[in-house]
């Protein structure tokens, strides 16, 4: 028997002033899982954390909590009596109070206040820093003080808006990591909203992509990258792109890059228009192979680098080739398709 999840957002329509930014959204959380919403600013991700908040009206629809309906049109439970905590985008600690003050306000009438602000700042790692106060941390320590005055009344479940944005890349992909490892540590459930694709994948179970106030898809990360139900999806996970093809069988297309193949069987009939996604790790470098592309730009990452590469009939695919190949603008290289399997959409 499949589990009850512990949130539960059913047919949800929210949106400010009257207007509906999110409309038609369905998504389940289960405990202990960390989900993520994903998407461009403006794509109605943050409006959906606040109206699970409790902090925005619900136009239609509604939002479980466990087995309690806590917002429908209507009506809507009060932010402070959800069990739900709140990580904000810029923290808003407390200025005048120290750090352990910041973790406590949520605990003032904890018999055992003291004690659990000490075992909150043992978690993220800030022992003896009690007494400081936000203006005497860094961008990171004042994002784990954040974090333990969410954690510290024992929510049901964390809502992070955009955590890490203020912070640079290492420490933000540190940081990710790290919260990851305590809401699992913990068994907490929560939900992050950011437009970082890496952070998502890295600190999530489930991601919702977004796309103009409505989810395209709600799936593992893996998930997502393999199997993406619209074009929509696989365009904006993992750099995608598409190239034009003809399906010759059920299995297999014709296209610029030559006849290719996959274990997925497409119903279409044989001469159909479609659109084969392609990302830069699909193709490889092969000197010897038939298929030749000329260099129009590159841009190094290390160890890879990201190739514009232009076919002779003039189509132009992106390829992630190891950096030690070093080929110039101008250069000819030699591809070929290396996807295990295929992803087509009807053209």
């Amino acid at each position: 028997m499949t589990p009850q999840p512990l949130l539960a957002l059913d047919q949800l329509a929210c949106g400010y002033q009257g207007q509906a930014v999110v409309q038609g959204l369905d998504l389940a959380l289960h405990a202990g899982e960390i989900g993520c919403l994903l998407g461009a600013s403006g794509c109605g991700k943050t409006t959906t954390l606040r109206a699970i908040a409790g902090f925005e009206p619900v136009h239609d629809g509604q939002v479980v909590l466990g087995a309690e309906v806590i917002s429908r049109a209507g009506y809507t439970l009060a932010p402070e009596k959800r069990r739900i905590g709140m990580v904000f985008q810029d923290y808003a600690l407390f200025p005048h109070l120290s750090v352990a003050d910041n973790v406590a306000f949520g605990i003032r009438q904890h018999p055992r206040q003291a004690n659990v602000v000490a075992e909150m700042l043992e978690l993220v790692n800030l022992p003896g820093l009690d007494k400081r106060y936000p203006h005497e941390l860094s961008g990171g320590q004042q994002q784990r003080v954040a974090l333990a005055r969410a954690l510290a009344p024992q929510p049901q479940l964390l809502l992070l808006d955009e955590p890490f944005s203020n912070l640079d890349v290492e420490l933000r992909r540190r940081l990710s990591q790290e919260v990851r490892s305590i809401l699992k540590h913990r068994g907490t459930s929560a939900i992050l909203v950011t437009h970082d694709q890496e952070e998502a994948f890295s600190v999530s179970d489930k991601v919702g992509v977004f796309q103009q106030g409505r989810l395209e898809q709600w799936d593992t990360p893996y998930n997502l990258y393999h199997h993406p139900r619209t074009p929509f999806v696989a365009g904006f996970i993992g750099q995608g792109y598409f190239l034009r093809g003809t399906l010759n069988t059920a299995h297999s297309v014709h296209t610029e890059l030559g006849e290719l193949h996959t274990p997925t069987a497409y119903p279409w009939a044989k001469g159909s228009a479609v659109n084969v996604l392609l990302r830069p790790d699909s193709i490889v470098h092969a000197p010897d192979g038939p298929l030749k592309a000329r260099v129009t730009a590159k841009c190094f990452q290390g160890a890879s680098t990201l190739y514009h590469l232009r076919l002779d009939s003039g189509c132009q695919v992106e390829a992630l080739l190891p950096s030690r190949l070093d080929a110039q603008p101008g250069e000819t290289v030699g591809i070929r398709v290396a996807a295990e399997h295929l992803v087509l959409f009807a053209a």
